[in-house]
């Protein structure tokens, strides 16, 4: 048997933001046990600890959607080093309920498959947080914005689609997404992926995920997060997409020279609201860094049997 945790991350609230798994000790543990795993905890991710090939870092892990395995994701990253900072510090036993623990603070290293992320984790009256910096500084990818394709697959209107200097795009840094600004909150209410013009589009684009911004009230920018194929059929909290929309938002003129610090929310149409801070360092129009900042609850923990090899 495995011990496991589960955490709502990217919120203070237990059963809202994100819901991620961590399984501990998962170093004997095949790629397809690891699948098994994830698929059977069905969450958005799910992510395996395991020793780090160097002992200065805290922990090699690796991430996998229900149907896949992805090289680096931001939710995970976050819940994960709250967890092992925690277990670090001897904050209680960093179980469910442990909300009222002593405060922390610790720097790690994890080791992901998009390359090593360092994490500042900390726990300060009774809330735990982290701030990771991204493994990859997002670029430009290479898949195209099937443009007369986007508003119909999205089930809204062709005005619905962009505001002011912002347009669609494809961006990676690790994983890729589309990116689509949309007008309004109530036409980010409205949207959802339509088939059959939703393949094509994923399809131009070379990606299975699509990320909708839009101004927000109280916010920066309010998000949703789309990826049905890749078995999220909508996600509360995107880390990873949330620190590539650092390119997205450069090209469209909304980063100014120096650090720009952005609070963005997610999941509010799914009931489960998150809130996301993304940080940028930028100059000359070039971004050098970007970090993503969130808190984490714990919420359950258990042992769970191991798959057959």
């Amino acid at each position: 048997m495995l011990e496991f945790r589960t955490l709502d991350v990217f919120t203070t609230r237990p059963f809202t933001g994100n819901p991620l798994a961590v399984v501990l000790g998962a170093d004997g543990l095949t790629t397809a046990q690891m699948q098994t795993i994830a698929r059977e905890f069905n969450l958005s991710e799910t992510i395996f600890v395991m020793a780090p090939r160097d002992a200065a870092h805290r922990a090699r892990v690796r991430i996998f959607f229900p149907t896949a395995e992805i090289p680096f994701a931001g939710h995970p990253t976050i819940g994960c080093a709250c967890l092992l900072a925690a277990m670090d510090a001897g904050a209680g036993d960093a179980g469910a309920g442990d909300a009222g623990a002593g405060d922390f603070e610790r720097h790690l290293v994890l080791e992901e498959e998009a390359g090593l992320v360092p994490v500042t984790a900390w726990r300060r009256a009774g809330v735990m947080e982290a701030e990771f910096t991204a493994p990859v500084i997002p670029h430009a990818a290479e898949g195209a914005v099937a443009g007369d394709l986007l508003a119909p697959a999205l089930g809204l209107a062709p005005g619905e689609i962009g505001f002011g200097a912002h347009g669609p795009g494809v961006w990676q840094g690790g994983p890729r997404f589309l990116y689509v600004p949309v007008a309004s909150r109530a036409a980010l209410a409205r949207a959802r992926p339509i088939q059959p013009h939703w393949d094509a589009v994923m399809a131009a684009g070379g990606v299975d995920s699509a990320y909708l911004y839009t101004p927000g009230a109280g916010c920066d920018y309010q998000a949703r997060m789309f990826s049905p194929t890749a078995g999220i059929p909508e996600d509360p909290a995107t880390g990873s997409a949330t620190a590539i929309l650092a390119a997205q938002l450069l090209v469209s003129g909304a980063l100014g020279e120096g650090t720009t610090r952005l609070h963005l929310r997610q999941g509010v149409e799914m009931g489960r609201p998150s809130d996301l801070f993304l940080s940028v360092d930028a100059g000359g129009g070039v971004i050098s860094a970007v970090r993503i900042r969130g808190a984490a609850v714990p919420l359950s923990e258990g042992r769970i049997a191991v798959p057959e090899a």
